[in-house]
């Protein structure tokens, strides 16, 4: 039997793994609860709210690609903070990342840290960026401020791990495309252990 390291009490079967695309699953999470939500934070919030109404599960594992400058491709990080990095209504005086008139944080905290994994802050947006400089996030992807958000409004347990595919620069596209294959056989390694 298959379980998560980290999480031995829960059932792959109460463990819902949520990808944007099948490409990052490959065929090794065949065998367990997944829902493809599509890319981008509207697609991801549909998607995984009728998912979790559908079977109410005890975790939720998100698993995905990202670019980051920080971290070389082929590395797998785990992030527990996350930013809406395409939020800005700084015009009507509300701070860069914030939310107008609604009671989240700006760096939304929310997520399991997985021993041994580097721990980051992940910029969610609607667009495939290229160049953050010096903002406060260290990965950049499409989704997981989302999946993080309703995990917690849901009181679910969370974890999201990113498959670094890129250095989210200007051959990001091109390395995302013959990154994103690899994903899958990576966090098969970081999560799943045998028991008998």
């Amino acid at each position: 039997m298959m379980l998560i390291k980290q999480f031995p009490d829960i059932s792959l079967d109460d463990t819902l793994f949520v990808f944007a695309l099948e490409a990052e699953a490959g065929s090794v999470f065949a065998h367990v609860n997944t829902v493809f939500t599509g890319i981008g934070k509207v697609n991801a919030a549909i998607a995984l709210t009728k998912a979790i109404a559908r079977r109410r599960p005890k975790l939720i594992v998100n698993l995905g690609s990202a670019g980051s400058l920080r971290h070389g491709k082929g590395a797998v990080v785990c992030c527990t903070r996350f930013v809406q990095r395409d939020m800005d209504v700084t015009p009507l005086g509300f701070a860069r990342y914030q939310t107008p008139l609604a009671d989240i944080p700006v760096l939304l905290e929310h997520g399991q840290a997985i021993p041994g994994l580097p721990v980051e802050t992940c910029g969610s947006g609607d667009s495939f960026e290229i160049n953050h400089g010096d903002a406060p996030y260290d990965v950049v992807d499409m989704e997981a401020y989302v999946f993080a958000l309703i995990a917690r409004e849901e009181g679910i347990p969370f974890v999201c791990l990113k498959y670094i595919s890129d250095d989210a620069g200007s051959d990001a596209a091109q390395d995302w495309s013959v990154q994103v294959h690899l994903a899958a056989q990576a966090f098969e390694r970081v999560l799943f252990t045998q028991v008998d």
